[in-house]
Formats: structure tokens, sequence, C-alpha cells
């Protein structure tokens, strides 16, 4: 009979009102931290800023490139495709460097390389501090 009680709670509790997380979630994409900054968790916040900033910053400085959507063969066009989601969610970061003209063209450079895996790991971290906000919106975590 418990086991019913807690199956019939966890399925109730799986879909939460878009009012609820959407405006963290957005902020927490537009602008690194700022979900957390949403909900006045400001050393949180600071955290994720400085370290998808930081990230985004050192994949910049070492030439990596920004992914384009490109189609082909399946494994061009999920790598593109990914590597495009990744870099998109640094939010404000990414089109601010589309902004002001950052354009690089592929290099054959471990530090090229390292620099382009830097700008999609900034986007996949700020993905995780998104997802975060949304379990604190929702209730999740407190």
């Amino acid at each position: 009979m418990a086991k019913l009680k807690a199956k019939k709670k966890t399925e109730e509790s799986t879909f939460h009102p878009p009012q609820k997380w959407f405006a963290p979630v957005l902020a927490g994409w537009l602008v690194p931290g700022g979900g957390h900054f949403y909900f006045k968790r400001w050393n949180h916040g600071a955290l994720v800023a400085a370290s998808v900033t930081g990230m985004f910053v050192f994949g910049l400085m070492m030439r990596g490139r920004m992914f384009t959507p490109e189609s082909g063969n399946l494994f061009t066009t999920v790598v593109t495709y990914g590597g495009y989601i990744g870099d998109v969610a640094s939010g404000v970061l990414y089109f601010l460097a589309g902004w002001l003209g950052y354009e690089q063209p592929y290099l054959a450079s471990p530090q090229a390389d390292y620099g382009t895996k830097f700008l999609v790991c900034a986007g996949l971290l700020n993905i995780l501090a998104m997802v975060d906000a949304y379990e604190i919106a929702v209730g999740e975590k407190s």
C-alpha cells in the first residue's frame, strides 16, 4: 500500500506549469547564472557566471571555432548540430561574440581544437545551471 502512495505522489509531481519555471530558466540561458540570480542565490549565480564566462573567453582566446549547423552525412550533421546547440547555450556570450564579428575558420592546431571544446563546454555547463534553476523553481531542490 505504501508503494502505491509513493508511486502516485511521484506521478502527480512530474508535471510543473511553465509559469513556475520559465522565467528563471530563460534568465539562466540568456545570462549565465541568471537563474540563480533570479532566486537571489548570489554566490551560486556568481560562480556559474564566472565559470561559464571564463570557459567561453578562454575558448575565444584559443581561437576556437563556433559551430554552424551543416548537413551532410550523419556524423557531420550530429557533430555540427550538437556543437551549435552547445555554443548557443552560452546565451548572450554567443550572440555578443557573433555581433562583435568573431569568426574563426577551421584551424588544424591543438590549441584551436581545445578552444572549440571550451566554447561548447561553456554552453553545456550553462545547460546544467539551467537545469539547476529549473529544479529550484519547481521545488525539487531547496
